[in-house]
């Protein structure tokens, strides 16, 4: 999905009406004065409301993030949607602003039926009634993409369908060409907003919501779940039925199962929370620790419980990776912990984290170090790892480290799931579940396939540069040769000195001139050359005069600077 600023593109009725409502929202909201500050009235003529008696309300009784929020939810799908995905980016935006988008509500009215028959037809080529011998014409959910069907195919098998919304990404595309306009302008015009990349932000959101609105990409997911669970019986994975599946429909296996928050009919069921509880955990750390791709959003609505306490889960629209090194990072974060070294752990916080201006390297270790000491003399069993990870992504928020975002999703994903698994099981043991996976990691590195294959790997790779010197000397010399070589040297931190020198030079350089029109001006009225006044020359008393001045100029400019 390509983006072109707002400027550029027609301004047709329907960009300057939603660019009104957009605004309006914006005003209602609190957000006048950004308003005025921004200068749109330069690129589009649009009349705000000049009073909104809420507006006075709500700014009193709502805090920033809080309105933010609001403004989001009224402004409708997109702005909803980038609200939700901004809530897993802890490298762009403060935490107080992610609490809030946590909350975003995804529900939206459902659209017709015709709508949804148009868009199956139109994307699988072929009649509704060739491809479903049943379809439900009310929905089972429906959010701002797209909205779910119940529905049989021709062979028999019961589906859900998942159709998107009509012309969702012309509206999309509309909505981001605003976004980023209103980016670009926060950039040029509030110094505030600079430091969050406004522009940045809005285009990672239209690379993410380009992926999220092609329904292969989910489609794929599903199947490489599928596939790191061939072989578990306590996990479940739907079907995807590829040949009714498109980038606008997924159709897969419909799941007729029990919602993990339903307790009551779970307990009238007969299920086994204890283990559905356990089973979960270790699900969602085998996701991490051993697969490094896992379901980001593993809350109740999401897993439903089939018979024999096997575990399913639904919507895999939000997935994370964490790759070998993150994962064993991670460990020795753990680790450190446990062994109370808290340079060793702010070491692997380091390595996990990201930061671009430099950081306080002590105040950051002290930090660290009051997280340890909470886990003084405990065993590695008795360490609550999502606590731990909760801990460690307060402490760099308010460092104001970056988090890559799968990082984040990863500690949502073993938060969310702990409160599930709590919910099933009061006395769940979370810290149990985990401690395996640590070890397995730990064990894993040490083994000797494992170091001989990286020795081998480094090998390889020393040997491939050493390869690689001849000819890059070769390219050198060659260039060298015909005169295409070129040596840069830069100067860093002299520039003070520059300066500094230059003010000088014109201080001397001025001073010499204002001496030399002293020493004429006394000569001219030394010889009495005419015209004179009071028998004085005039010229010379002109020479004394701007000698005077420029005298008076050059004190006034050593005082300014502070140095006489």
């Amino acid at each position: 999905m390509s983006i072109h600023k707002i400027g550029v593109i027609s301004r047709t009725y329907r960009h300057i009406e939603r660019y009104r409502q957009i605004l309006s929202v914006l005003f209602k909201y609190g957000f006048g004065d950004m308003i005025d500050a921004l200068h749109i009235g330069r690129y589009i003529e649009i009349a705000l409301p000049k009073r909104i008696r809420r507006q006075h309300e709500l700014v009193e009784k709502f805090t920033l993030p809080e309105r933010v929020r609001m403004a989001m939810e009224e402004l409708g799908p997109t702005f909803i949607k980038m609200g939700q995905i901004l809530s897993t980016r802890t490298d762009l935006i403060p935490m107080e602003f992610i609490t809030q988008f946590e909350r975003l509500q995804d529900e939206v009215p459902p659209f017709p039926y015709e709508d949804v028959k148009n868009t199956i037809e139109s994307e699988l080529k072929a009649p509704i009634a060739t491809i479903f011998q049943d379809f439900d014409e009310t929905p089972v959910a429906a959010a701002s993409i797209g909205q779910v069907h119940r529905a049989t195919l021709v062979s028999g098998e019961d589906v859900a369908v998942k159709v998107q919304r009509p012309d969702i990404k012309k509206t999309i595309e509309v909505d981001l060409e605003i976004m980023l306009h209103l980016a670009t302008l926060l950039e040029q015009n509030v110094d505030a907003c600079r430091i969050y990349h406004p522009t940045r932000i809005v285009m990672e959101f239209a690379d993410t919501i380009r992926k999220e609105i092609d329904y292969n990409n989910e489609a794929f997911y599903i199947e490489r779940f599928a596939r790191q669970f061939l072989d578990d019986s306590t996990v479940y994975v739907p079907k995807v039925f590829s040949e009714a599946t498109t980038s606008r429909v997924l159709t897969m296996e419909y799941i007729d199962g029990v919602k993990a928050s339903d307790i009551g009919r779970l307990d009238q069921e007969g299920f086994d929370r204890k283990v559905i509880a356990a089973r979960g955990a270790d699900l969602i750390f085998k996701q991490i620790f051993v697969h490094g791709f896992f379901h980001a959003d593993p809350h109740p609505g999401n897993i439903v419980i089939l018979p024999g306490n096997v575990i399913c889960y639904l919507d895999f629209g939000m997935m994370g990776r964490i790759d070998r090194q993150t994962r064993e990072d991670i460990v020795d974060l753990v680790l450190a912990i446990v062994r109370q070294n808290e340079t060793k752990a702010t070491d692997a916080l380091l390595r996990l984290i990201r930061y671009d201006p430099p950081i306080d390297r002590r105040k950051l270790e002290l930090d660290v170090a009051d997280i340890v000491s909470q886990y003084l003399n405990k065993s590695l069993k008795e360490v609550n790892t999502g606590r731990m990870i909760r801990q460690f992504m307060d402490l760099t928020s308010r460092h104001r480290l970056q988090i890559p975002p799968d990082l984040f999703m990863m500690s949502k994903a073993i938060a969310i799931y702990e409160g599930v698994g709590t919910m099933l099981d009061p006395d769940f043991d979370y810290t149990s579940s985990a401690t395996p996976f640590i070890k397995s990691i730990q064990m894993e590195r040490m083994h000797p396939k494992r170091v001989a294959g990286d020795i081998l790997n480094s090998g390889a790779e020393f040997i491939h540069l050493v390869k690689e010197i001849p000819g890059a000397f070769r390219d050198i010399m060659e260039q060298a040769k015909r005169g295409q070589t070129t040596i840069r040297f830069e100067h860093r931190g002299i520039e003070p000195m520059q300066k500094t020198l230059d003010q000088v030079s014109n201080r001397i350089s001025f001073a010499i001139v204002l001496a030399s029109l002293v020493m004429g001006s006394s000569l001219i009225v030394l010889s009495g050359i005419p015209p004179r006044w009071y028998g004085i020359p005039i010229i010379g008393i002109i020479g004394f005069l701007g000698a005077g001045m420029m005298g008076f100029w050059l004190l006034i400019s050593i005082l300014r600077h502070g140095r006489i």
